[in-house]
């Protein structure tokens, strides 16, 4: 089988550097494979995506020699959604939820006030159609979640190594929203199988939704990729980078002046045990590469440093 990663943005804005480490690590473990790389925008948000955005994302993807094979726009592709989301209705795996936001708000307080786990209650699917009929009379609309089976979710991470999540401990999750709009979850599953993706490669947050997914992979009649969840990016103070990604987004370094293999190298070897030396070339950066050599602990990105890399390239 090829194999076959994807880099999934939302083109709600520009990508930064904790985006395009993804990206990176995504392309060269592609190219390493001899195998294939897709850019597929989750632009299922209407409302926030925009053209523009994802011409940008492209714009700065093609900067850093980062080419897709393929492209794809979720936003084209609803009707495989509408067609699993009817077979797990069917199967009784997709259940309708009547809850209002305040409703579900006051629930989980009340549990956190009880010392217990804020996890859904399940009232949704105890429900009988005479329930459901007067909630729909009295104006409610449905949101739609997935019943999981509570078991434990076995894999082996290509970064994390051995994970192990019970998904008894986690609210069945809202695939639906009661305007008829998906979360990213099930869009994802379901590209990933028709997409015939072999590894999926993203930060650690996401590490818990990967238990999710892999139950809904299997409710489709699929089997889960291989997972390889790397750790996030943090400052050279330890501490997050999320309030300040406007400086560190792909855009703002280009019109720096920064070298794209500048930006590559260090989005590559950062957080391995590789040293972070500059390359000014995919290919000897494909021979350093390995994704086994990625680190559990956080990577620290220090924009002086890149500033230096950056200045030994320019002078090599």
């Amino acid at each position: 089988m090829t194999t076959t990663v994807r880099f999934a943005p939302s083109p709600t804005g520009r990508i930064h550097i904790g985006n395009a480490r993804t990206a990176i690590l995504n392309w060269l473990f592609a190219r390493k494979s001899d195998g294939r790389f897709i850019l597929r925008f989750d632009d299922t948000d209407t409302e926030r995506s925009t053209k523009e955005f994802a011409d940008g994302i492209a714009a700065d993807l093609d900067w850093l020699g980062l080419t897709p094979d393929q492209v794809y726009r979720q936003s084209e592709r609803f009707a495989l959604y509408d067609a699993a989301a009817e077979k797990l209705k069917q199967e009784g795996r997709l259940y309708a939820c009547y809850e209002t936001a305040e409703e579900l708000d006051y629930k989980r307080k009340r549990q956190l006030a009880r010392h217990q786990p804020p996890i859904y209650d399940r009232t949704g699917l105890n429900l009988n159609d005479d329930d459901r009929a007067k909630l729909v009379a009295d104006g409610r609309k449905p949101h739609w979640r997935f019943k999981l089976d509570q078991r434990d979710i076995h894999w082996h991470d290509l970064v994390r190594g051995d994970v192990h999540i019970d998904t008894a401990s986690l609210s069945d999750p809202v695939l639906i929203r009661e305007d008829g709009s998906y979360l990213y979850t099930l869009p994802s599953v379901v590209d990933d199988i028709d997409m015939g993706m072999t590894h999926i490669i993203r930060g650690e947050d996401h590490t818990t939704n990967a238990a999710v997914q892999v139950e809904i992979f299997e409710a489709l009649g699929a089997a889960a990729p291989v997972f390889a969840h790397h750790s996030l990016l943090v400052g050279a103070d330890g501490k997050g980078l999320s309030k300040r990604l406007g400086s560190l987004s792909i855009a703002a370094m280009r019109e720096d002046g920064l070298e794209a293999m500048a930006v590559v190298s260090h989005g590559a070897l950062i957080g391995t045990s590789e040293a972070i030396e500059p390359h000014t070339s995919m290919d000897t950066l494909l021979e350093a590469f390995d994704l086994s050599k990625l680190s559990r602990a956080p990577g620290r990105f220090d924009m002086t440093e890149l500033e230096n890399l950056n200045a030994r390239i320019v002078h090599q």
